[in-house]
Formats: C-alpha cells, sequence, structure tokens
C-alpha cells in the first residue's frame, strides 16, 4: 500500500515536472529558430538594399547559412534539449521519489500507529467478553444452578465489565487528550495543590501494601489544567504503588530551575528493563514483568499526552531491583523515577 502510494506520488511529481520542462523547451526551441530566422532576414534585407541603391559594384554580405545548415542547427538544438530533459527525467524522477518517501513517512507511522492501536484495543476487548461468553455458556449447560453458583457467576462477570467500563473510559480520555490543544489552558494551577490531590486518591492502594508516600516539593504555579495535571500525577503514584512491593517506601519530591519546575515520583520497584523503558509510553505496551498486574498500559500514554499538551515532558529512569529477603530493604540500588517537567507562569 505504502509503495504503490509512493509511486503514484512519484509520477504525479514527474508529470508536473516534465510538463514545466517541456513547456520551456519548446519556448527556447522557437526563440532560438527565431532569432536565426531574424539574422538571416536582416542579411537579406540589407543584400536587397545594397543592390537597388546602385552598390552593385561592392561585394555583398553573403548568408552564413544555408538550408540544409540551418535545419542542420534545428536539429541540434533539439537534440540538445532532448538530452536536457532526459537529464531531468531521471533527477526528477530519483529525487521525486525520495521526496514522496519522506512526504509519506509520516502517514505511514500514523496508520501503522492506528492499525496496531486497533489490534491491541480488539484484543483487550476479547479477552473479557471471551471469558464472560465462557462462563455464561458453562452455566446454561448446568440443568439446575444452584443460587451460590448463580450469584458467582454474575460477580464474575460484573468484574470483567468493570474491566471493561475502565477500558473504554481510558480510551475516551485518551482520545479527548489528543484532541487537546495547549492554548485551551489558561487557568493557574499550584503543583502542591495537584499532589495533594493525587495523593488522597491513591491513599487507599497505598494502604493495601503498607506503601509510605512522603513529599518534599516546593510549590509551583504551572499555567494548564488542574484536573488534567492531577490526573498526571495520580498516573504515576499509581503505577508506582503497583509496581511496588508491600510496606516500601515512594517519594515524591520538586526541583525549580530558572524557567520550570520537575516534579520526580521515586519508588522502590521491580524497576524496568532497558529494551522496555523505550516503550513504556506506548499504548497497550506493558513490561513482561508487569502481565500479571491489572491494567491495559494506557495510563502513560495519556499522562505523556497530558504533560506535553501543557507543552512540558516526562521522562523515565530505571534500574531493575535485585531480589532480597527482606522486602524492606529489597531495593538494592533498584526502583524507577519519572520526571515530569513543566514551564512555570510567567509574569
Amino acid at each position: 500500500m505504502f509503495e504503490s502510494a509512493r509511486l503514484k506520488l512519484t509520477a504525479w511529481y514527474l508529470l508536473i515536472i516534465m510538463l514545466i520542462s517541456m513547456l520551456f523547451s519548446v519556448a527556447i526551441y522557437d526563440i532560438a529558430t527565431r532569432e536565426i530566422h531574424s539574422i538571416i532576414n536582416r542579411i537579406q534585407y540589407e543584400q536587397y538594399r545594397e543592390q537597388n541603391n546602385g552598390f552593385s559594384g561592392r561585394q555583398g554580405r553573403s548568408i552564413p547559412f544555408t538550408i540544409k545548415e540551418l535545419q542542420a542547427v534545428k536539429d541540434r538544438i533539439k537534440l540538445q534539449l532532448f538530452f536536457i530533459n532526459a537529464v531531468i527525467f531521471f533527477t526528477a524522477g530519483g529525487a521525486g521519489y525520495f521526496l514522496a518517501g519522506r512526504t509519506l513517512r509520516p502517514i505511514k507511522a500514523m496508520i501503522d500507529e492506528q492499525n496496531q492501536f486497533i489490534s491491541s484495543a480488539s484484543h483487550e476487548l476479547r479477552t473479557p467478553i471471551a471469558t464472560m461468553r465462557a462462563e455464561m455458556e458453562g452455566s446454561l449447560l448446568e440443568k439446575n444452578i444452584a443460587d451460590k453458583d448463580a450469584r458467582k457467576l454474575i460477580t464474575s462477570n460484573l468484574e470483567e465489565l468493570g474491566e471493561l467500563q475502565n477500558l473504554t473510559n481510558n480510551l475516551l480520555q485518551l482520545a479527548q487528550v489528543h484532541n487537546v490543544k495547549a492554548e485551551k489552558f489558561q487557568e493557574d494551577v499550584s503543583i502542591t495543590e495537584c499532589v495533594a490531590s493525587a495523593l488522597k486518591k491513591v491513599k487507599s492502594l497505598a494502604k493495601r501494601k503498607n506503601i509510605t508516600i512522603d513529599k518534599e516539593i516546593t510549590d509551583a504555579i504551572v499555567t494548564g489544567d488542574r484536573n488534567s495535571m492531577k490526573e498526571v500525577f495520580v498516573i504515576l503514584l499509581d503505577n508506582a504503588i503497583k509496581y511496588s512491593p508491600p510496606q516500601s517506601e515512594i517519594h515524591i519530591t520538586s526541583e525549580m530551575a530558572k524557567n520550570v519546575v520537575t516534579i520526580n515520583v521515586i519508588d522502590n520497584g521491580i524497576g524496568i528493563a532497558k529494551k522496555d523503558l523505550l516503550h513504556i509510553f506506548e499504548r497497550f505496551y506493558r513490561a513482561d514483568k508487569s502481565r500479571n498486574e491489572e491494567g491495559y498500559g494506557l495510563g502513560l500514554s495519556i499522562a505523556r499526552k497530558m504533560v506535553e499538551t501543557h507543552n512540558g515532558s516526562i521522562t523515565v529512569q530505571s534500574k531493575i531491583n535485585k531480589p532480597a529477603r527482606n522486602a524492606l530493604h529489597s531495593n538494592a540500588g533498584g526502583g524507577t523515577t519519572f520526571s515530569v517537567t513543566l514551564p512555570l507562569k510567567t509574569s
């Protein structure tokens, strides 16, 4: 598909260039031949005038071209123009093919990304649907299903429906974020307030694993959307809690520079392999170690897009955690740090 479109675009480039080249060639040939005929006509006119004025004793100017020589000159002009157009044809063809590839490359990348997105979304949707169908078909085979089993089936289906709802909500949120422009956000946002709101939202998750979260941040004001900023920190904290061992610690720190503020979310979790670091912000991407964890791999993609919409950036550094006997000392130099950098409000 891509190669076919590239060849078609190259053909259009080549057609346009050659039409322009041919028009110029015809114009050049016409001007050159007209000039030759004009010179011959002037010489003939001077000869005629000298003869009629009685200068017969004076040798008139002779015409420097015969008809055959004139035709030979025209043929040489045609041949030169042909070679020039041939060079233009092959040069334009190669350049057009290269430019067509450059032009279509972003489109191809977007189409490939969409296809991958559709494939991943379909896979994630198919799994819970298949599970519910299998459970319901199994229950139908039983002639007399007990109330306890029926309740268990309904509970399981509700859990699967909850997962489907979370997935669709994430997909809608991702679509909305991609359609939002930075100019839309004009309110002053306190980083301290956003982090505090995010901590309240993930408090119960941290409590389940007995994880302590401490923050040492200096308040900073940025221009943006308060809910989006809060959601970014919720995603990062949820991710840190999810992949941290029980009874561990998560730290939130900040660094102020001249025109930006950087907020770091640091955990002592399992860490991320180098081969996965390049892909963790991609939609539906999950590292092998995280396959057993809940989620669809959309959170970090949403967080990155939200930060970029606010003219900021998000980076990650990680080291694989070395296992230890005691969970309290299991970091062993491992863990992950997500850093969100945002421009400060300009006065």
